[in-house]
Order: C-alpha cells, then structure tokens, then sequence
C-alpha cells in the first residue's frame, strides 16, 4: 500500500517555552519569521503559530498576529500557518479568538479541558468548544481539532453527530503532556482506532514522546509535528539548536520507511482544505 505524502507541521514557540530552557525559543517578529523559513525549508508544510510580545510574554493580539503573518509570508509565501485559538492558560474565550478576526487559513481548535500541572488548568468547555467551531465556520477557517486524552475524541464525535462540527475532520493528538494522556505506543494507537476512516490525523508527542510518535506515525501514514513548542532537544541531553533541526530529523525518519514529504500545495490537497481565491 503506498502512503499518502507526510505532512510535517512545526510548532516553533508555543506559549510556554522559554528562552531560559533553550536559547533557540523565538520571541520576536524577526526571530518567529526566521524560524518558520528554516523548518519551512526542512520540509514543514504547516506552521503553528503562537504570538509572543518581545519579551516573551504570549498574547492572542489580532495585530500582533498579523504583524508576525506579514513577515512569514515574506519569507515563506507557501507554507500553510495555522494560527493557535489555545493561547495561553487563563485567557478568555474572546482573547483567545482574536487572531480569527485575521481569517488566517488554518487554526486549531482544542476540543476539552485537561489538567496543566500545578494549579494551571486549560479550560475548554463544551460551550467553548462550540463558540470556537461557530467561529472559524463562519470565518472560513480550517481547523485542527486538538485532543490530549480519548475523551476530547469522544466530545468532537457527539459534536459531529449534532452537526456542531463539520468534516472534514483532521485531528492531533497532543500526547505526553501532565494532565493529558501519555505518549506510549498504546495510547497512540487507543486514539489512532478511535477516528473515522475517513479522517487526517497528526501527532504531537511532548517532550522525549516526539520522535518515537513520530516514528509511530510515519509507519501508519498519520502526519507529525514537531517544534520547539513541544520539545526543546534533538536527542537527550542536546538542545535542538533551531527549529529546522527537529524537522529535519523527521524528515530522516520519514526516509527510512520510504515516506516522501508533502509541499504546502499537497498538504492542502490531503487535508481537503478549503479553496481560496
């Protein structure tokens, strides 16, 4: 059975991450369009995208986003930038909807509430869940249903059936994080048999979970993502020194099973993505 292409999506700052772990860790407009043009030209055909003040403070600011899209798209015209409605813990339904306003081409939207470590809890309602799909439905958006545990897949299923979130449906599973489900080879396959056939899928394994997912992922003809975001080394005890570097890992990877790459214009084709003029 030949693959369909591999989509790579690089995550390359998250709303987390810090300077302080990894020099790497882009904050600035400059910085964020350098990062997406080097894993763009690794071989990321997404790039998702949180927005950072310079200092490294996130914010879900409209014109901070479109500030930094500018300077992507000048450096990197093709590639495909979802935008994150995530944010950072905290923040509101309204703040976390502003970058929509933009009509970006691709956004995520996370589909339950889960555990963050500490006191911290991302919270994403069933409401919420609704508000977001209404929002990038009507704003043209397509979306990447973000899930960490089987209950988030369950949730955006009964939502299906309600016709509260329309296909097609292309999910990520965000394994490893505290709180979530962790990122062994079972939970994958757990949240692998748990979709449609018919439906995409992606995979982000945090921290040491995001290259055996990978791995895991290529093998099955799911797609990956990597990044910064979700992991600060190339291997263990080595900081990743830029964002390229863990895509090209995983372009490695892909290699080794045969599995060639897919270009922003193949990753829009196999994600049924829509058309804009």
């Amino acid at each position: 059975m030949t693959l369909e292409k591999l989509i790579i999506t690089c995550a390359i700052t998250g709303a987390e991450v810090t300077k302080a772990q990894n020099p790497a860790v882009p904050y600035t407009v400059r910085e964020l369009a350098e990062a997406a043009k080097g894993a763009a030209e690794a071989g990321a055909a997404v790039i998702h995208l949180h927005a950072r003040q310079d200092d490294g403070t996130p914010t879900q600011d409209a014109a901070r986003f479109a500030e930094i899209i500018r300077a992507i798209r000048a450096v990197a015209p093709d590639v495909i930038i979802q935008v994150s409605t995530g944010g950072a813990v905290g923040m509101t339904r309204m703040e976390r909807l502003q970058p929509i306003t933009l009509h970006p081409e691709m956004a995520t939207l996370d589909c339950g509430t889960l555990n963050f470590g500490g006191d911290d809890i991302f919270v994403n309602t069933e409401n919420d869940i609704i508000a977001f799909a209404k929002a990038l439905s009507e704003a043209h958006v397509d979306k990447e249903l973000e899930c960490f545990e089987k209950g988030h897949v369950d949730t955006v299923l009964r939502l299906v059936k309600k016709g509260l979130i329309a296909p097609p449906l292309h999910f990520s599973f965000v394994l490893g994080v505290n709180g979530g489900m962790t990122g062994e080879a079972r939970d994958f396959k757990f949240l692998r048999e748990s979709i449609p056939a018919d439906a995409t899928y992606s995979v982000a394994g945090i921290g040491r979970f995001e290259f055996p997912l990978a791995e895991l992922a290529i093998q099955d003809g799911g797609h990956v993502r990597v990044g910064l975001e979700d992991n600060l080394f190339v291997e263990k005890g080595v900081l990743a020194s830029s964002n390229a570097e863990l895509v090209k890992k995983v372009v490695q990877i892909a290699r080794r099973y045969g599995r060639d790459v897919a270009t922003p214009a193949e990753a829009r084709r196999i994600l049924a993505m829509e058309v804009r003029p």
